[in-house]
């Protein structure tokens, strides 16, 4: 169960603009001062504040109805959890695969040759973590795997459609909870919390061949409805669904957190800010941290307009997601010379 300290959301009204919200169920309380996670952490970080008790100080005394909010009745809308507003280059999206033994497992059974028992590089990979990837304090441990899925334009919020485009073949859920950060002005980094996210990806692709993995991971994501400042993430228990207008297709039991990790979330964090392109001045990460599911592994296709719903025990509400799959035919973009 994940203890958090503060659980918020990000919303938008065509005519009042964006807003934060502190979530005290069923309520939405507006907070004064601040439109975005991104401009609160910044102050907290200044003012050598608590992000949690500096948006409680500045709570309104304006309710939502969460239930209309969520269920997307409202004016109100929801936006992805965290984001960094009008300069979606100064996000960074990416996360850390392999952590998980079942993840690691599936990749096993996508890329092994037919009669082949040798391990995959990402069996391999995977047990370099569970020897290597919880160092003793004050010491560095093995590098996990690492990919990119773009700036914080790829990012969308509950609700929202996940787009299978025309150039990809295939679009599945992988549920995950993604670590949420921000860069002071000097280059440190600092963690605001945790989001429920579904990372989405392209296993077609990738099972064509390992080395599409780059490309299958650029596609849309989503994080939310909700962000948890602070938080444990010790071991966190969900369940993951796949529906239609008729019946489940698919779901699971999943579960995250370091007791169900090849890495401490310490050791990922380190080998994400290692670099120092990754610790740019005012910069904002959402960084994925692993999947033990998903449907793609139990050979089930999504097919257009199924829903797909990830749920962590206290993480607040799901987060929900249709797939829309592009039906145009992929054509040529040309590129003009100056």
């Amino acid at each position: 169960m994940m203890k958090n300290e503060l659980r918020v959301v990000q919303i938008c009204d065509h005519k009042k603009g964006r807003a934060v919200a502190v979530v005290q169920e069923p309520w939405l309380i507006l907070v004064n001062k601040f439109t975005s996670v991104y401009a609160a952490a910044l102050e907290a970080v200044t003012s050598n504040t608590k992000l949690a008790n500096l948006l409680t100080e500045n709570l309104s005394e304006t309710k939502l109805d969460y239930n209309t909010v969520y269920e997307g009745s409202s004016s109100w809308k929801l936006l992805p959890a965290f984001d960094c507003p009008h300069n979606p280059f100064a996000c960074l999206v990416a996360g850390t695969g392999l952590t998980h033994k079942n993840s690691a497992l599936n990749r096993q059974m996508m890329h092994a040759s037919t009669g082949d028992a040798k391990p995959t590089d990402s069996i391999v990979m995977y047990d370099w973590g569970v020897k290597q990837g919880f160092p003793d304090p004050g010491k560095i441990g093995v590098q996990p795997e690492w990919f990119y899925k773009g700036n914080g334009s790829v990012l969308k919020a509950h609700g929202a459609y996940l787009e299978v485009p025309e150039y990809a073949n295939d679009g599945g859920e992988e549920p995950e909870i993604a670590g949420i950060y921000i860069v002071d002005e000097t280059g440190k980094p600092h963690r605001i919390g945790f989001a429920t996210g579904n990372e989405f990806s392209d296993h077609v692709m990738e099972k064509k061949n390992y080395l599409y993995l780059a490309p299958s991971k650029l596609r849309q994501c989503s994080i939310g409805p909700e962000l948890v400042i602070g938080g444990d993430f010790t071991d966190i228990q969900g369940r993951v669904s796949v529906t239609n207008d008729e019946a489940t297709r698919w779901s699971s039991d999943i579960k995250t957190g370091e007791k169900n990790m090849a890495h401490s979330l310490e050791n990922l964090e380190y080998h994400h800010f290692k670099y120092a392109g990754h610790r740019l001045p005012l910069q904002a990460h959402v960084h994925f941290l692993g999947a033990d599911a998903f449907s793609f592994g139990n050979n089930v296709t999504l097919q257009h307009n199924d829903l797909m719903a990830v749920h962590w025990d206290g993480m607040g509400r799901a987060l929900q997601n249709r797939i829309s799959i592009a039906t145009e035919t992929e054509t040529l973009l040309p590129v003009c010379q100056l």
